[in-house]
């Protein structure tokens, strides 16, 4: 039978945790557990690190009566949940209730209740479940702190893919169709754009629905940081960018587009339907881009992350459709298509590729090839941000600007926005914090992982051995922080760089010991610190950060990205005086 502290079973499964609980009674005030030390050994039904009992066993509870008790028999229940396994197999979980009555006597003396020698308390260990101290846990970190956020991107990328040279201009004519079908009749070339908006987010919605059903709840935690993944992601977005920057045209079988094209003309509501898939294909060139970062920044969220990013994108993308068949009349008030739609796709052709180079990144970073630092990784983008800007002043000659045009004042201020933003990357190269963009910048290669080199504020030395870290946290008296942390890992960066950079976390730090263990790589170390966070923790996401004791107890945890200083320190606080 597992123990009372064996980590409780994931999304992927594992040993059923033994619980016990006094059902809940007036009589009864407080109440606590008594259980005997358990032996701690690999399962071999699980292969991971587990605690359990075998033959005979005892539990105590311990209760404390409430002031005012009546006198007389008082009846209590106690439920508890186990498991029962051999070496090869499991029986079903089982829960057993236990009922008894005892007498209060409101004259006996009262005398203290000692626990039985070789039994532990179990608030008082927690050796192998998360600590209690600090935040709990949430159920997924990712798809908790950045939904919304990552809602709000996706339909702002549909909006945006609108403006596109391949959708901008097929709005007044498949407006013309709904038009053309329904008549004089307003509601049904209505009906028609709904359906037509359909086909769009069935469409994008099945994409999101395949990369979730593909990968599973807990395999796109651990894509993001896949080297074959960020090498797909990076191969992928460098083709769309020539693509943008009109190297060579990206258009989809041409026999593909007749036939759709051939069934919608037929009418009617299938017909308009096939029509919007038909859309989204032929406009796959301009609208991928934005669809492939989303999908990739979903990767390491909740497992329907990306069916409700492909929606917002969807619902975004479409929604002119609908509102201009609700409201004709401001058809002509749209901009007429003309060189801003190249400019639009000549300025998203560099800004896909500086993307790209994210990606990039997480590869050579995940493979230890250090071949893309962070003076070449900003130098890069330095060139590849101040050329749009360029491009809109009319310095850079390419496709959409005529050499005698006018620049105009908003194209003067997009190319002093784009330039500003190069410039003030320049300092990144020197060693100097970038703020948010630290996140996805690689890390300097002489500076500790909790503070960027740049920070002139005292920072302790960070270790990857775990072992040695508890010997010397025993030879300084000390509690040891560990962070499980990625190479590829974002949220993990801006951590490092924006949170312990901060003075009142960093004099806290002093009094640790501090070990990184990144669980990202693609080799056996990481490969074993993926297995010690699961099996302490029961999970496998990151950053995630705990406090042990010298005894390499935990004492308390702190799950994901925060951007409160405080709430971050209370952590820290707490698990240095637990």
């Amino acid at each position: 039978m597992y123990s009372v502290t064996t980590p409780k079973p994931g999304p992927e499964g594992g040993p059923t945790q033994t619980t016990m609980r006094l059902v809940e009674t007036p009589a009864v005030t407080s109440w606590e557990l008594y259980f005997p030390v358990p032996q701690r050994k690999v399962d071999p039904n699980f292969q991971i690190e587990t605690e359990t009992y075998e033959g005979f066993l005892k539990f105590y509870l311990k209760l404390h009566l409430a002031l005012g008790t009546p006198a007389g028999p008082t009846e209590l229940t106690a439920r508890m949940r186990y498991q029962l396994c051999t070496d090869k197999q499991c029986l079903p979980p089982k829960t057993v209730t236990a009922e008894t009555t005892v007498s209060v006597d409101a004259s006996a003396p009262k005398s203290p209740v000692q626990a039985p020698p070789g039994f532990t308390l179990f608030q008082a260990a927690a050796a192998a479940a998360p600590a209690t101290s600090g935040r709990a846990a949430p159920p997924n970190p990712a798809s908790n702190q950045g939904l919304g956020s990552f809602l709000l991107l996706a339909f702002g990328f549909g909006f945006a893919a609108i403006f596109t040279p391949c959708v901008f201009p097929m709005i007044p004519i498949i407006l013309s169709f709904f038009l053309s079908q329904a008549g004089e009749s307003r509601a049904q070339a209505v009906r028609q754009a709904v359906v037509f908006c359909l086909g769009i987010v069935l469409l994008f919605t099945a994409i999101g629905f395949g990369l979730s059903a593909a990968l599973g709840p807990f395999a796109i935690v651990q894509l993001g940081s896949n080297a074959w993944v960020n090498g797909l992601i990076s191969l992928v977005f460098f083709v769309f960018g020539l693509s943008l920057l009109g190297a060579f045209e990206l258009t989809l079988p041409s026999g593909l587009l007749t036939r759709l094209n051939s069934a919608s003309n037929r009418g009617g509501y299938l017909g308009t339907l096939l029509m919007g898939l038909t859309f989204c294909l032929a406009s796959f060139a301009c609208v991928g881009p934005f669809m492939g970062t989303l999908l990739a920044a979903s990767v390491g969220g909740d497992k329907f992350q990306p069916i409700m990013g492909m929606l917002a994108f969807s619902v975004a993308l479409s929604s002119p459709f609908f509102l201009l068949a609700l409201f004709p009349g401001f058809l002509s008030k749209l901009p007429r298509g003309g060189g801003w739609m190249a400019r639009v796709k000549t300025v998203l052709g560099f800004v896909v590729l500086a993307a790209m180079l994210k990606y990039l990144s997480n590869v050579d970073q995940v493979l230890h090839w250090n071949l893309l630092t962070r003076e070449r990784f900003l130098a890069f983008w330095i060139v590849l941000i101040a050329c749009p800007g360029l491009y809109l002043l009319g310095f850079l000659r390419m496709e959409g600007i005529h050499a005698d045009e006018r620049l105009g004042a908003w194209r003067a201020l997009l190319g002093v926005v784009f330039l500003a933003l190069a410039i003030s990357l320049i300092p990144g190269m020197f060693g100097a914090q970038l703020g948010d963009l630290d996140a996805y910048v690689p890390a300097p290669a002489d500076g500790p992982s909790f503070a960027p080199a740049a920070s002139t504020s005292h920072h302790p030395a960070v270790t990857t051995d775990y072992a040695g870290a508890f010997r010397s946290a025993k030879e300084q008296n000390k509690r040891v922080l560990v962070s499980f942390t990625g190479y590829a890992c974002t949220n993990c960066k801006w951590m490092k760089a924006n949170m312990f950079s901060r003075s009142e976390i960093a004099g806290l730090l002093d009094g640790l010991v501090l070990v990184d263990l990144y669980t990202d790589g693609s080799d056996a170390v990481s490969e074993a610190n993926q297995r010690r966070q699961q099996t302490l923790f029961n999970t496998v996401a990151i950053p995630f950060y705990a406090i042990f004791d010298a005894e390499q107890k935990p004492l308390a945890s702190f799950p994901g990205l925060t951007k409160d200083p405080d709430e971050f320190a209370r952590f820290l606080k707490s698990g240095s005086s637990n």
